[in-house]
């Protein structure tokens, strides 16, 4: 249930939080000044404004944590998609200086690029695999590892082309891992009944006026729509309308020499 509600598109995935507080909130008020609720609101007046204080901390640190979790996680990605292009531009440099000619070291790596933007990328946002860029890359590889590199450029020539493009792999492989990561659902559904709590909590110290408690519970609630939607549209690193772009694998498959 959470992972379907985190992949709407933005406008559904607000609109889930505004009609979820919007009706806890409207029973609270309903449960506060109902005739049939008088004898039961009489017994729980006189909690002081305080108490809410102590519910509203603890939902404001949990709500932090996930923040932070999923913010880690985009700088994580971010980092990994950086890291990917600058080792792959490393290839690139190195099959330049080279004294051999590595036309084709090049022109492999341009194909392995151009799967990893127009195939992998689309594929990686709906948690699919793209064989046509495993395969890319295995030819990378393979072209790198050709012996008569170490024959006609030197042995540290193919060293550093072999480490570079291992590293690539490895940002690949990471980059891959945190599309696919997800907070747990517990956590997310541990912060959304946190901001219920919270609401029933500035109920309970607004019993006695109907205006003071619409608007606290008002209040309240859309400033937790708005947190909560604004980290929920960050849960999917490379999906969504707030996402990590291969920009910087862009850059490079325009810049490649053949």
């Amino acid at each position: 249930m959470i992972k379907a509600w985190l992949d709407f598109p933005t406008y559904e995935l607000f609109s889930v939080l505004v009609v979820l507080y919007a009706a806890t909130g409207a029973a609270i008020v309903i449960a506060s000044f109902s005739p049939a609720t008088a004898q039961a609101r009489r017994r729980v007046e006189g909690v002081v404004a305080p108490f809410f204080g102590a519910v509203g901390v603890l939902f404001a640190l949990l709500t932090g944590f996930l923040a932070s979790d999923i913010a880690d996680r985009n700088r994580q990605a971010a980092r990994a998609v950086q890291s990917e292009a600058g080792e792959l531009r490393n290839v690139d440099a190195l099959s330049i200086a080279s004294a051999l000619d590595m036309r084709n070291v090049r022109s492999v790596l341009a194909k392995y690029v151009t799967a990893l933007v127009d195939d992998e990328w689309p594929a990686m946002t709906e948690d699919h695999e793209a064989r046509t860029a495993e395969s890319a890359y295995n030819a990378l590889l393979q072209e790198v590892s050709d012996p008569r590199i170490a024959q006609k450029a030197g042995a540290p020539v193919q060293t550093a082309l072999l480490n570079a493009a291992v590293r690539a792999g490895s940002a690949r492989s990471e980059r891959l891992a945190l599309a696919s990561d997800r907070t747990i659902d517990a956590k997310w559904i541990l912060v959304i009944v946190l901001g219920v709590v919270t609401q029933i909590a500035i109920g309970l110290v607004h019993l006695n006026k109907a205006g003071a408690q619409i608007a606290a519970l008002s209040v309240f609630s859309i400033a937790v729509v708005m947190a909560l939607g604004l980290i929920g549209l960050q849960e999917r690193p490379f999906a969504g309308d707030v996402r990590v772009e291969p920009g910087p694998l862009t850059e490079f498959a325009n810049t490649i020499t053949q």
